[in-house]
């Protein structure tokens, strides 16, 4: 995260990135399944701590977010 950019910033930036990936990862087939399931995982507990404004939570899931691949 640049210092420029707020975390919600750049949790919307990883977020977009990340559900290209899950679409990449359907994409595959079967093959692709625990990868997708994996990142969606990630996106939904992002989307939880978002929402509940727990900003601890959301710079743990922000690091998650980037080292998804």
């Amino acid at each position: 995260m640049t210092e420029s950019k707020s975390l919600a910033d750049a949790i919307l930036t990883e977020q977009a990135r990340c559900r290209e990936l899950v679409t990449q990862y359907k994409a595959i087939g079967p093959h692709g399944a625990f990868g997708a399931l994996h990142v969606s995982d990630v996106l939904r507990r992002t989307e939880a701590a978002v929402m509940s404004g727990d900003t601890v939570a959301m710079l743990h899931c922000y690091e998650e977010l980037k080292g998804c691949e």
